[in-house]
């Protein structure tokens, strides 16, 4: 073989192995997004609940120092994730920007009360749990009226359930489709080597023999693709936290890193197991059946 094959074949080599880098870490990739649903679930589930606000409207009566002391009553209630008071002028101009500036021109005082917007954590936002809440918070000889928004929690809570149980079945899929495709990929590359495998088994080398250079292969080639992803997840997020900044606050370093050891270990089990059985089937085939 001249050098100028010699240089053909590095060169095809070197474009298979790159594009097989570049495979897996697309496949790895959609294994980090699945990764990051699944350690971050809980957390925006969450998110959606203790951002729902219920509006406590107090007596008209009430005077805006009175209605302090009641706030503090209400963050002390074990169920309460924030609590603050709206006043009668934030209240007011918050129906004009609703019904106009003249809707207050048929009253001869402001109608509209001091009120506390709640919301609550997490694992009382539920149609159970909230007649509870309601109970507890109009006992309060402050409070006038609690809005509840039941029906939007009801609403909120199956619409949540439909979204896990969903998530549930494309994250499942994509574990699946993600462990074929890398799968395939590692087969096709190994298989291209085949003539090399046989020329070892022809001198004597064992099968642990010639595995091992293979499977060191797998090993830098899970790293290398799994790094890729990351760094490809990492550059989606980046672009999308500009639009959902707030939500994007409930991803802790520590989930992160997790789901970045998730996508390293993912590559690298997956291409040494794929490696394994693949050179290990090849061993044992003749030379005839290199060929088909």
């Amino acid at each position: 073989m001249g050098k100028e094959e010699k240089k053909l074949m590095r060169r095809r080599l070197a474009n298979a192995y790159l594009s097989s880098i570049i495979s897996i870490s697309m496949v790895l990739l959609l294994v980090g997004i699945a990764s990051l649903l699944i350690v971050n679930a809980r957390s925006v589930t969450d998110y959606f609940k203790e951002n729902l606000q219920i509006s406590v409207l107090l007596k008209q009566e009430v005077s805006e120092s009175a209605a302090e002391a009641c706030m503090h009553k209400v963050e002390a209630l074990p169920y309460i994730h924030q609590a603050r008071v709206v006043s009668r002028e934030e209240g007011t101009e918050e129906l004009k920007a609703m019904l106009g500036e003249d809707f207050l021109s048929v009253f001869e005082a402001s109608p509209v009360p001091i009120s506390i917007e709640v919301t609550l954590n997490a694992e009382y936002v539920s149609p159970d749990s909230l007649e509870i809440v309601r109970s507890a918070l109009a006992a309060l000889p402050e409070v006038d009226e609690v809005d509840s928004r039941q029906s939007l929690v009801s609403v909120l809570d199956q619409n949540l359930t439909k979204i896990s149980v969903f998530l549930g079945v494309f994250i499942l899929l994509m574990l699946f489709i993600s462990f074929v495709l890398i799968n395939n990929t590692v087969r096709l590359n190994v298989y291209a080597r085949r003539f090399t495998i046989h020329t070892m088994q022809l001198v004597g080398a064992t099968k642990g023999f010639i595995r091992s250079p293979f499977l060191v292969r797998a090993v830098f080639q899970g790293l290398l693709s799994a790094v890729l992803a990351i760094l490809l997840l990492g550059g989606i997020l980046m672009i999308l936290k500009r639009s959902f900044s707030q939500l994007f606050g409930i991803f802790s370093s520590s989930s992160l890193a997790l789901v970045a050891l998730i996508i390293v270990a993912s590559g690298v089990v997956i291409c040494v197991v794929s490696t394994f059985f693949v050179v290990g089937k090849l061993v044992g085939q003749g030379r005839d059946d290199l060929y088909y």
